[in-house]
């Protein structure tokens, strides 16, 4: 009854629910007190085990019979309601957990709050100076850096002072002060210091519960000459003191197969007492000092000399030296290439050959493939071995491997070897492989059959598994039989000993089956093998074998091993697939960079070998003789100028992969970028609001051409910069104008070419805004070198733009050397022209040059001295060639060693500008630039010059064109233009056994095109049985043979000749006594032969 009626309540309530629907904003179960889910489980079990009376449980069963006779539908329309009502159960639990959740995530909140707060309270801490400033002195012009630590918390503010004056960088000459707080550091960076900017520098540190204070005394000192500056035994001193770093870089050296070489790295300076421990590495692995290594450092040289090279010493090479902060270091590619090979055709050597899996009686030797094959595929690989300190090397294949891995058996144990390895192709055998480390043969499982037990501290007992397994007699059978290797040439098979194996030494016997068959053979019967390694060879390929192995002591055999899994014979091993996507860059004038996508699908290589060829040669040169294991390189020894094509072949066991796709052709030239800054600015003319300024080019171009500059002007009264120009400057040469007249202005510039806009110039000098009154002339400019030669050189310059109270009449040329300040007048009089040729130069010795103009008012002001230039003709230095061409024009020839895209070849004459374009005309193709004479005469007689722009090292060269010189072209032109056929024999005259007569004369070999005139007083011969003419052009030979020689054939004969262009003739003349004897002799002849006949 109790519960009928409680199914009333849950109807009623679902009537209700139905008719009525209200909404209700939910609580969570803390803001809203109901009971829990527990709370009506324990009321509810409280319920039910109350006594229950009798009668209501009669009350109870008539409920039900009732509730029976009033059919389905109140069922059906309950159901659905009390669907209802659980769906909205359901969703007000959603909704609670809802709450509940947004309830406890601001709990969480305010709960962090609070305790950041509290952190935060107790870290708090007031500003401690942990590292003070410390004291600076500098000289003029330098930077200085001012720097502190500090600790406090929270972060506090800092605020710098000057003699007490706070520092505000935005009312201070730009860029003069940079302020920076960087994880507690601080930093006051003064820029370009002056004598006003010696001061005592403080800096204030504030939070909220304190304040610290650190200061520092800045000396800015000036040059005073000899006794201080540059000059002072104090900087001399100073310099000493400096840590040494490298004078330049190291280049890719280049060495050959057993033949020595030496890796070194120059130093600026002597290395101090700590920098001395120099470290080398090839590849990342430390090297040290060995019978065929030496390492070496003196006279501010390292050094690393390898006594006899082979293909396993290249690779990258490091040098590493030490400093205070850690230390530097250069990195520089080795490459030894193959020996020349005693039979032409012949492999490359191997390399790198190793041991593995050595065990009592053998091991896996394995190499890596030569990347030169002499033109033909590698057949494959001889082995040979010979015990360590000896050289009586025994071969260990009598066949060629096709692999680079191979099971050498049949070693003793205890016995130490070495082992090399030959490639061999068609063509013949390679030199032998750097011999492997020496490896002795030993039990490579006795190891685990010890056991160490410590005892005592210090001492230690072992135990032989052996000695406790002294009642095994005859032994089990081995375990684990599979094959370990499957190659083309064998099958390596390997197993687990017995456990236990007894006290006695084991052997095995190997038996093998064609797999399904139960017909077992034993493969090594007459011989056992003392480890559980085996080899075969010559399986039928393609057939499928199982293995089996037995053990055996000096008790007896074991029984056989389970079988192996079966195993197919003759299995090829496959090539490693290529390198994809091989690009090529630009990088320097002699070398490429490569880069290609690695291997995919997990295939790893042993490394990859390169090759490059000219574009339109058919031979492959191998780069690389070791696999480089990254995929990127630099190919250097490249020829400037020079168009070339790539390859990538991958390395691996099975040997060399096909060869990549070949890159697009590329010149080799150096990889566009921004150029350098320019720098050295020079007031050249000055008005009353305008000045003239110029200014030298950046060291480094970009490898392109500098299409312009950007310049920028600063009033020393003003804060800020201010742009002068908005377009390029195409000339180093600009007037600014808007000037304020007094006002002291410095300027900056940026170069700009197709990478882009190069670094901003440091701020030139601070120049007056007044004009130029005075009657000397202004500084000449733009005083270059060029044609730098052991003795000699060209020097240029341009004339003043301010010419003073009149025009300017010479010039005087000054020179020093460099690190000197003695300036030498090299000429007496001065020169009119603006370039002088130095010459008696001291070779090797480096010189710096300056101008001064001459007016009649007196000298001007020295030009900005020249770029220092050391007297010495470059390695690779071309000089003008003077010839005649196949059409037989006079020319002028510069091959220029490195030249960019936007280069050209700028041609002179007598220093004056261009030859007249109605006497020369040019042509260029590549490197080459040609200087054709149209209509040579003495008029073209002078000095030709030329220059390659755009590159950032001179290259030009000079050539005088004499009468001499012209005299003899003329000469050689008109032969070319006219030649002649070479005679080698004049006319012959024979008279033959019939009384025939040959005239015969031999020239040159002539062409298959050479063509023959022969004349007989004024008329054409043709061939006839009477008159048969014979021309041999290969052999040079023209012949008439005359039958029946009469009165009729006296006269003259010419032989006309031509061959293309060549030319000449040839004439006999048959008469007179001449004809009479040739006459004479032949009816002799004749008559004679008529007899001899009958």
């Amino acid at each position: 009854h109790h519960r009928e009626e409680e199914q009333k309540e849950e109807r009623q309530q679902s009537l209700q629910m139905t008719s009525t629907t209200r909404k209700k904003k939910f609580k969570s179960s803390e803001e809203e007190e109901t009971f829990s889910l527990s709370d009506l489980s324990i009321a509810a079990a409280l319920a039910l085990t109350s006594e229950i009376p009798q009668d209501y449980k009669l009350r109870r069963e008539a409920a039900i019979l009732e509730l029976e006779q009033r059919g389905q539908k109140r069922i059906r329309f309950g159901n659905d309601m009390e669907k209802l009502e659980e769906e909205v159960i359901r969703n007000c639990r959603v909704l609670r957990m809802r709450a509940d959740r947004k309830a406890l995530r601001r709990k969480a909140v305010e709960k962090a709050r609070a305790e950041k707060e509290y952190i935060e309270l107790r870290s708090g801490r007031p500003p401690m100076i942990w590292i003070p400033l410390r004291v600076h002195t500098v000289w003029e012009r330098m930077e200085v850096k001012l720097v502190c630590t500090v600790l406090a918390s929270p972060p506090p503010q800092v605020t710098w002072y000057k003699n007490g004056v706070r520092i505000d960088p935005r009312s201070a000459p730009a860029g003069k002060y940079t302020i920076k707080n960087k994880f507690g550091v601080l930093t006051l960076h003064i820029s370009r210091c002056s004598m006003e900017d010696s001061a005592e520098y403080s800096v204030e540190v504030k939070n909220q519960y304190g304040e610290a204070y650190s200061f520092a005394t800045v000396l800015v000192r000036k040059y005073y000459g000899k006794d201080s500056g540059f000059d002072s035994e104090i900087y001399k001193r100073s310099l000493m003191a400096s840590e040494a770093d490298f004078a330049f870089p190291m280049k890719p050296l280049f060495s050959r197969e057993k033949e020595p070489f030496t890796l070194s790295c120059y130093f600026s300076s002597a290395l101090r007492e700590h920098q001395r421990n120099i470290t080398w590495f090839r590849d990342g692995e430390l090297l040290q000092n060995s019978e065929c290594r030496e390492l070496k450092y003196q006279d501010q040289e390292a050094s690393l000399t390898v006594s006899c090279a082979y293909k396993e010493d290249e690779g990258f090479y490091t040098i590493r030296v030490p400093t205070l902060d850690g230390y530097k270091e250069q990195t520089t590619y080795v490459f030894v290439r193959d020996a020349v090979a005693e039979t032409a055709g012949a492999p490359g050597a191997p390399l790198n050959v190793k041991c593995h899996d050595v065990n009592k009686d053998c091991l896996i030797l394995s190499w890596v493939t030569p990347s030169d094959n002499g033109g033909s595929p590698i057949l494959g690989y001889y082995i040979e071995r010979c015990v360590a300190g000896s050289e009586d090397w025994v071969p260990c294949n009598d066949k060629p491997v096709k692999t680079c891995r191979y099971p050498v058996s049949g070693l003793a144990e205890g016995q130490t070897y070495q082992f090399r390895v030959k490639a061999v192709n068609k063509e013949g055998i390679s030199h032998p492989s750097k011999t492997s480390d020496p490896v002795t043969m030993y039990d490579g499982h006795k190891d685990k059959r010890v056991t160490v037990i410590p005892y005592d501290e210090s001492r230690m007992t072992e135990i032989f598994k052996d000695d406790l397994e002294g009642h095994i007699k005859i032994p089990l059978p081995p375990t684990n039989v599979h094959a370990s290797e499957v190659r083309e040439d064998y099958v390596a098979l390997a197993w687990d000993e017995p456990d236990p194996r007894g006290k006695e030494p084991l052997s095995y016997y190997v038996e093998k089956s064609i797999a399904g068959s139960n017909s077992w053979q034993m493969v090594n019967l007459g011989m056992p093998v003392n480890s559980p390694r085996f080899a075969l060879f010559d399986l039928v390929k393609g057939k499928s074998y199982q293995f089996r192995v037995r053990s055996a002591n000096k008790y007896g055999i074991s029984e056989p091993s389970l079988p192996s899994e079966p195993v197919t014979a003759g299995a090829k091993l496959a090539p490693l697939p290529p390198p994809s996507q091989v690009l090529a860059f630009r990088d320097t004038n002699t070398s490429v960079a490569l880069q290609w996508d690695k291997l995919k699908d997990g295939l790893e290589p042993l490394g990859y070998y390169i090759y490059c060829r000219e574009t339109g040669a058919e031979e492959w040169r191998t780069v690389n003789n070791k696999p480089v294991t990254c995929n990127k390189f630099t190919v250097p020894g490249l020829q400037p100028g020079k168009e070339y094509v790539f390859c990538v072949k991958s390395v691996s066991e099975a040997g060399l992969s096909e060869s990549s796709p070949e890159t697009d052709p590329i010149v080799v030239r150096p990889a566009i970028a921004c150029p350098s800054a320019p720098r050295e600015f020079v007031l050249l003319n000055c008005g009353k609001t305008e000045m003239t300024i110029g200014w030298k080019p950046p060291k480094r171009k970009g490898a392109t051409k500098i299409l312009g500059y950007f310049l920028d002007q600063h009033d020393a009264s003003e804060p800020d910069w201010h742009e002068v120009n908005t377009q390029p400057i195409p000339q180093r040469v600009y007037t600014v104008s808007s000037l304020e007249e007094g006002h002291l202005y410095e300027f900056r510039a940026s170069a700009v070419n197709a990478a882009g806009v190069g670094e901003v110039s440091e701020p030139s000098d601070l120049f007056k805004c007044e004009e130029w009154t005075m009657p000397e002339p202004g500084p000449p400019y733009d005083v270059k070198c060029t044609e730098v030669r052991d003795s000699s050189l060209k020097l240029h310059w341009e004339a003043p733009l301010y010419t003073g109270a009149g025009p300017v009449t010479g010039y005087y040329v000054d020179m020093c050397e460099e690190g000197s300040e003695e300036w030498k007048q090299i000429n007496k009089q001065a020169t009119a022209s603006t370039h002088m040729k130095i010459s008696d130069l001291e070779t090797g010795k480096c010189y710096i040059f300056r101008v001064r103009a001459l007016n009649k008012a007196g000298i001007g002001p020295p030009s900005l001295p020249s770029d220092p230039v050391v007297a010495k003709t470059k390695p690779d230095t071309n000089e003008i060639e003077l010839g005649v061409d196949e059409e037989g024009f006079i020319y002028m020839a510069f091959e220029a060693p490195e030249k960019n895209e936007d280069s050209e070849f700028i041609w002179s004459k007598d220093y004056e500008g261009p030859p007249a374009a109605d006497r020369v005309q040019t042509e260029e193709k590549g490197n080459k630039s040609k200087l054709m004479l149209k209509d040579p005469s003495e008029k073209d007689l002078g000095t030709y010059s030329v220059e390659v722009t755009d590159v950032d090292d001179d290259i030009s060269a000079s050539r005088t064109l004499t009468k001499e010189d012209l005299d003899k072209l003329l000469k050689l032109s008109h032969e070319i233009r006219n030649p002649l056929i070479k005679l080698i024999s004049g006319w012959n005259i024979d008279i033959l056994e019939k009384g025939e007569v040959r005239l015969w004369l031999e020239v040159e070999k002539l062409s298959p095109n050479a063509e023959l005139h022969l004349i007989f007083n004024d008329k054409e011969l043709t061939s006839t049985p009477t008159h048969k003419i014979n021309f041999v052009k290969e052999k040079g030979l023209v012949e008439l043979i005359i039958q029946n020689f009469c009165a009729d054939d006296k006269g003259t004969y010419t032989a006309q000749l031509q061959d293309g262009k060549a030319k000449n003739q040839f004439t006999l003349a048959l008469v007179d006594e001449c004809f009479a004897k040739v006459a004479e002799e032949a009816d002799a002849k004749r008559r004679e032969w008529k007899r001899k006949q009958g």
